[in-house]
């Protein structure tokens, strides 16, 4: 089941008049980089300017949600997670958290926190859920801890292990608004056994492509994003137990292939931890 009913009329019609079509939005992109639909004229041009500035970008992407599933897989299939907070949604696509979880466990439960509105749009039509399991979809900001625990404590059991994603989110918290603090508020209200599954974009010396399109993007799209060395990515680990093969390109993740050779790096870093 799903805690939210059908959109009405109104709640429609309350979202559409938050959507700007006039300006490149990152779920947008996002969404035309994975071959999705759920994008406007505006999107693709940007998303072709950032691509022409650094090719490889669309591999960001796929690398990602790759490294979702494959992470998802390894909590639900050798952890035994249950229960997943998703923050930081994106526009739904294949292999969403709650698919890939109730794929394998069909009673695990997902709540999704985004505060785009065309992600909540399409949540309510796409978003759903096996029987045996429930989904819940908030429309809250990152920002919010106690907002968003409070109302994911309806559909989660916080008594239990929960596994928190952030993928691809807390580059669009600046420095300024201590991205780290954020996310150990978060890693503190969930139990012993949790883990946190977090993507970041990052900066190199070896990828200066990647710099120039992020500085595109922050001069063209919404929102600006901060880009965050590999050491510096794996700070929001701090205090957690980190899974092999600990932060890496999110290619590079317990990749599944037949063949020796090691997935090419991308400008998209990530890891798993355990809250002990």
């Amino acid at each position: 089941m799903t805690d939210n009913p059908a959109a009405t009329n109104d709640v429609a019609a309350s979202l559409r008049a938050r959507i700007n079509t006039g300006q490149p939005h990152t779920a947008r992109i996002w969404n035309y980089w994975l071959g999705g639909k759920d994008n406007y004229e505006v999107d693709r041009a940007a998303g072709d300017q950032i691509r022409r500035l650094h090719p490889g970008i669309g591999e960001y992407a796929r690398a990602d949600r790759l490294f979702l599933g494959r992470a998802v897989r390894h909590l639900v299939g050798e952890v035994g997670i249950r229960q997943f907070l998703d923050i930081g949604t994106g526009l739904p696509t294949a292999d969403n958290t709650h698919e890939v979880a109730q794929r394998i466990a069909p009673e695990s439960r997902i709540v999704y926190v985004d505060n785009d509105p065309l992600v909540l749009a399409h949540a309510r039509a796409l978003l759903t859920s096996t029987p045996e399991g429930r989904t819940d979809y908030l429309d809250e900001d990152l920002r919010n801890v106690d907002a968003i625990i409070e109302h994911a404590a309806k559909t989660l059991d916080f008594s239990r292990p929960v596994a928190l994603i952030l993928l691809g989110v807390v580059i669009f918290i600046g420095d300024e608004e201590d991205p780290y603090g954020l996310v150990r508020q978060l890693t503190d209200r969930l139990p012993s056994g949790s883990h946190l599954v977090l993507s970041h974009t990052i900066t190199s010396p070896s990828m200066p492509d990647v710099d120039e399109a992020v500085k595109f993007w922050n001069e063209h799209g919404t929102p600006k994003l901060t880009q965050r060395r590999p050491e510096d990515v794996t700070r929001f680990f701090d205090g957690l137990e980190l899974l092999e093969p600990g932060v890496v390109s999110c290619s590079r993740w317990r990749p599944q292939h037949d063949h020796g050779a090691e997935p090419e790096e991308v400008a998209m870093f990530g890891g798993v931890a355990r809250k002990n």
